[in-house]
């Protein structure tokens, strides 16, 4: 069953005109690359195949690595995401969360990675992440207002939950309990996309 419904009866091509098709780069750690999952089960190949479906000319390149942090993220972003990229789908701080990292060192990591993309004139949308309620509440609030806190100040579309209506749903996990299933990637999909369809269009007007 899918999760989209296209919006236009006409080839999704064609229904997105004649714009330049735009480029993206979704940057993140394994619930970007796809943990456990064929290639094609992947974050970015489904959220491209939705937006398509939509008529939005795109194609996503998934520049996620299992395991990766912010700090991680921060060291390899500029090979990570080439010259010519249209915009970036930032998606970490998990591991820092589930390996109980400062999150004061998660937001500068993430905040490094927004400034040198905006250095080069990429703009970013961030996926946000919540700590898990055993790290305590104290630690909770201090890494849940990170990613609302950098979205207001460099003015970014945020999509506040990247696991929202998978996290705690066995039926969309793997065995691991974290890492999302081929369904759970759709479901992501499915929360994000109005967050990922504004963020097209900041493009294609400052295009």
């Amino acid at each position: 069953m899918t999760l989209v419904t296209p919006l236009h009866a006409q080839d999704p091509v064609q229904g997105a005109g004649q714009a330049r098709p735009l480029t993206l780069v979704a940057l993140g750690d394994s619930l970007t690359a796809g943990y456990g999952l064929p290639a094609a089960a992947a974050f970015p190949v489904q959220l491209e195949a939705a937006l398509r479906a939509r008529g939005h000319a795109v194609t996503i390149a998934n520049a996620g690595v299992s395991g990766d942090t912010a700090t991680g993220g921060l060291d390899r972003v500029d090979w990570s995401v080439p010259d010519g990229t249209d915009g970036v789908i930032l998606e970490l701080g998990a591991n820092d969360m589930l390996r109980g990292t400062d999150p004061a060192v998660t937001e500068k990591a993430l905040g490094g990675i927004i400034a040198r993309l905006k250095a080069r004139g990429i703009p970013v949308m961030l996926a946000g992440m919540r700590a898990a309620p055993n790290l305590g509440p104290d630690y909770g609030r201090r890494f849940d207002a990170l990613y609302p806190r950098l979205a207001e100040r460099d003015g970014l579309v945020l999509y506040p939950f990247f696991l929202d209506g998978v996290a705690g749903d066995r039926s969309l996990t793997l065995p691991d309990g974290l890492h999302p299933t081929k369904d759970g990637v759709a479901r992501i999909v499915a929360g994000i996309l109005p967050s990922v369809e504004t963020f097209l269009a900041r493009l294609r007007k400052g295009a």
